[in-house]
């Protein structure tokens, strides 16, 4: 607990002070109280509405999931492919050029008009949004892998499977994680919005269903709620990495300890 205050003493110290500034101005600053409700107000939510937020979340997870999943599949399949083969990259990349930088919300029309449902559609968007930065990740990690790696490699005769496994993704892993963490935090935002224009739950229709009521306090809320488990889940996500990419650390260690 001590080593935790020591490390976030200061980021501890901003949020209390944002809380503390939100209480004075609504109780003494004369602003609206409708739209900026007393903090007690917006916190009682969580108890009155509690039961709703976890809902949403269930109900978000059960777009954002598959459609994440998917990305991580394909993403580091076609980036690995790509990477691999010389003549189908040169041949294909400008077309990864043209679709990569475009926006999830220029499909917006096709996926409403060509999917059957708003589940179906919100899915194909996160993935369209979370794809592009893990393919693209994967791409460069194994564009740059050492070519000493690939010589040693082919030395073992290791082929197949076992070529992929064992040389190719731990080399590019750190530039595979990096574009899996973007896109996590990309299929938050894709799917908040997706669910603030056409879904009937989730965290996002939460906060759009008491912004129509002007319901603010509900409304912060629900920003509140989604900020938590958006942290958390980043949280999560980072740990995880550290836990892949360990032999960076230990890497970084001993560079450490020779420079010295």
């Amino acid at each position: 607990m001590k080593n935790l205050f020591k490390q976030y003493g200061i980021t501890i110290f901003i949020g209390a002070a944002a809380i503390v500034a939100w209480d004075m101005l609504t109780r003494f600053g004369g602003l609206n109280p409708v739209i900026f409700p007393k903090l007690n107000e917006v916190f009682s939510v969580f108890y009155t509405a509690g039961n709703e937020l976890f809902a949403g979340l269930m109900s978000s997870l059960k777009l954002l999931f598959p459609a994440y999943l998917g990305s991580i599949i394909l993403g580091i399949g076609g980036g690995v492919f790509f990477g691999l083969l010389t003549r189908i990259r040169q041949i294909l990349m400008p077309y990864v050029h043209l679709l990569s930088p475009l926006p999830p919300t220029l499909f917006v029309p096709y996926a409403i008009a060509v999917l059957p449902t708003f589940e179906s559609a919100s899915i194909f968007l996160i993935f369209i949004g979370t794809f592009w930065p893990i393919f693209l990740g994967t791409l460069q990690g194994v564009l740059i892998i050492d070519k000493q790696y690939l010589d040693n490699a082919k030395t073992l005769g290791l082929k197949g499977s076992d070529f992929l496994t064992k040389v190719i993704v731990p080399a590019a892993s750190p530039y595979i994680l990096s574009g899996a963490g973007q896109a996590l935090t990309l299929s938050f935002l894709i799917l908040t919005m997706a669910e603030m224009f056409g879904a009937e739950s989730g965290m996002g229709y939460f906060i759009q269903y008491y912004t129509d009521f002007a319901y603010y306090d509900y409304v912060i809320a629900g920003m509140i709620f989604n900020c938590a488990v958006i942290l958390i889940a980043l949280l999560l996500f980072e740990k995880l990495k550290k836990r892949l990419l360990f032999w960076t650390n230990l890497k970084a260690d001993n560079e450490t300890g020779k420079s010295k």
